[in-house]
């Protein structure tokens, strides 16, 4: 049985996605949290490493709070930079383990593009989250090279954390109409299929190894894209919630960290992997929003 350590399995978004889906498909499965013990101690990681004794370590655990990093920039380069640095060095001397990393698209947001991003496009980061994001993707890749995943996805949204889509929902059950940014352009992703495809690629590591061709960096979303203000009109619109949604500039909504304008991550790489396109996100969202069972593409 292949065993996985999470980090921020118990509480996060995407983790608590991994945990569930990992378990489904057979896996042993422990998480590691921040409430657990200090994840920026090495010794205290190392001690978790050598008794959990995993297969696979997937850290989801980030500094998200986007506008916040703008006041607190050290202290989201020790989560979003430090974390994953220490990770990848404490797992170069523990040679079966392989460390899938998570970063966002939101490192692509200076580029003036409205095709799709490959994992061969070269950052932008226009503020202090992506910026650091993007140095935790450098410190893993730069640290352990051929056991690494780097898997950017974006704009999450899933079953036990608060996200975007259900902030939607609930403001429209407490108000006529709600204003939502119509110029920044994604990758709407459902937390459950990143896990899925995680999974997959996980999986075929610990069957192949260096053949696999899994090690590198990967554009982990559903596929497809939409503004903020398509996202909540398809949530909206398959719930009947009622309320109308206003589209609005980016302009009229200011935020102290600058959010990119396209961050569409192309997902081809991916789709070669699985053997299709992963789903789309209007599909996904389906799955969400309706609990169906079975997430992804190719399970």
């Amino acid at each position: 049985m292949a065993r996985a350590l999470v980090l921020g399995g118990a509480t996060g978004l995407l983790g608590q996605a991994l945990v569930r889906i990992l378990t489904e498909r057979g896996w042993s499965v422990e998480t590691l949290g921040r409430q657990q013990g200090n994840l920026l101690d090495d010794a205290f990681l190392a001690e978790r490493l050598d008794a959990a004794r995993p297969d696979v370590v997937f850290n989801t655990v980030a500094w998200t709070q986007v506008d916040d990093a703008e006041d607190h920039v050290e202290e989201a380069r020790l989560v979003n930079r430090c974390l994953p640095a220490s990770l990848a060095c404490l797992l170069k001397s523990r040679e079966s383990m392989l460390l899938v990393h998570y970063s966002t698209d939101f490192i692509f947001g200076g580029q003036q593009s409205s095709q799709p991003l490959k994992e061969t496009d070269k950052p932008h980061p226009q503020s202090v989250y992506a910026s650091t994001k993007l140095e935790g993707e450098e410190a893993v890749r730069a640290a352990l090279p051929d056991r690494s995943c780097v898997l950017r996805t974006a704009w999450l949204f899933g079953h036990g954390r608060k996200n975007f889509v259900e902030t939607i929902l609930n403001a429209c059950h407490r108000r006529d109409e709600i204003n939502v940014v119509h110029d920044q352009v994604g990758s709407p992703s459902f937390a459950d299929d990143v896990a899925l495809y995680s999974s997959r690629l996980a999986e075929a590591w610990l069957e192949k190894g260096a053949d696999s061709g899994v090690p590198g960096i990967w554009h982990v979303a559903n596929s497809g894209e939409a503004s903020w203000c398509e996202l909540a009109c398809e949530a909206v619109h398959l719930t009947s919630a009622p309320c109308r949604v206003i589209p609005i500039a980016s302009s009229e909504w200011p935020q102290k960290a600058k959010r990119p304008e396209y961050s569409v991550l192309c997902t081809d790489k991916l789709a070669a992997f699985l053997g299709k396109q992963p789903r789309p996100w209007p599909q996904a969202l389906r799955a969400y929003l309706f609990a169906c069972k079975t997430p992804g593409s190719g399970g």
